[in-house]
């Protein structure tokens, strides 16, 4: 059976969130959430990671790990592992206590890791828990806004990025979090390729040049294809619009030739379904996708002006899909 994509690799951050089984609780009292913290202490010493920010839930948790060693799940192992068995042990339980595998996102830092600690610091305000994200007390928020001491927490990059001098930071990070806390934030997971990435085109690029490696090759996925349709569909979709100099929006929902070159090679490059390229162009139904595909390919086969616009689209996709 195919299993979730784990991509690892010597520098990568990851959004990594775990959930109680069936959505129950994983965490019944003070000491359960300091427990965990302890085993992701002892994690970093044994695995040697960085905890960038972390958010304890009653019934789930996330965290934005950086790995010096591509180990992440041997991390995740021994901190899901070892809170299972002091739970289990604590309670008088027995089996699991997370809802599957832990989830993990690669995060392209330079443009995501600042404004997803700031999503995930204000997490228990959005769930009407507290008034301010200070008052919460399981997260890593006030060693972020207030200076206080949780050396397993690594907030050197992120406040770095609101603030050159560091005795500056703390109190334009806490601004940067809380003058949001009236507006409602865009969730920036929503933004992911293949269910697995969250970055730019450069940043996806790369990340799948590494999936690309043997190893990577071996493993069954059930995101594999996934990671590499999102990738190819969005170059398409670019493709196309910067020989017409319109938007990717634009080719989206227009006519005529811009939908007809899309279809055509988006069943090229990619291998997304008839029904998921209509999808993606307005709405169109499978028949009527396949349908646009079979005119257009007549005509191209008639038509030289048009070949060559294909074929200058075709080059420019080419060339940046390397």
């Amino acid at each position: 059976m195919a299993r979730p994509l784990r991509i690892e690799y010597e520098g990568g951050v990851y959004h990594v969130t775990s959930r109680g089984n069936e959505r129950r609780k994983i965490f019944f009292c003070k000491s359960d959430y300091e427990k965990f913290k302890s085993y992701l202490r002892q994690a970093q010493d044994k695995y040697d990671y960085l905890l960038h920010c972390y958010m304890l839930m009653t019934n789930h948790y996330h965290l934005l790990i950086e790995t010096r060693h591509g180990n992440l799940s041997k991390i995740m192992h021994y901190i899901n592992g070892s809170y299972t068995n002091y739970v289990n042990r604590r309670r008088g339980r027995s089996g699991h206590l997370f809802q599957g595998r832990y989830k993990s996102i690669v995060v392209d830092k330079d443009s995501y890791l600042l404004e997803l600690s700031r999503y995930l610091h204000l997490n228990p305000v959005r769930a009407n828990i507290v008034a301010k994200p200070e008052d919460y007390p399981y997260s890593s928020y006030r060693s972020y806004s207030f200076k206080e001491d949780e050396a397993f927490v690594q907030r050197d990059l992120i406040l770095s990025m609101v603030s050159i001098d560091s005795r500056y930071a703390p109190t334009q990070y806490r601004d940067f979090v809380e003058n949001v806390m009236d507006e409602k934030l865009d969730d920036p997971l929503k933004q992911l390729y293949g269910g697995a990435l969250l970055g730019g085109k450069a940043f996806i690029k790369d990340v799948l040049d590494r999936v690309n490696n043997a190893s990577m090759q071996r493993q069954e996925t059930s995101h594999r294809r996934d990671l590499d349709n999102a990738y190819a569909v969005e170059l398409v979709l670019e493709s196309v619009a910067a020989y017409f100099r319109a938007s990717p929006d634009e080719v989206k929902k227009g006519k005529g030739v811009y939908r007809s070159i899309a279809i055509h090679l988006l069943k090229k490059w990619t291998s997304i379904t008839n029904k998921q390229i209509g999808d993606l162009l307005g709405g169109l139904s499978y028949s009527a996708v396949s349908k646009v595909n079979q005119r257009f390919s007549e005509k191209l086969s008639t038509d030289n002006r048009l070949r060559r616009t294909v074929k200058d689209i075709t080059d420019s996709l080419s060339h940046v899909k390397g």
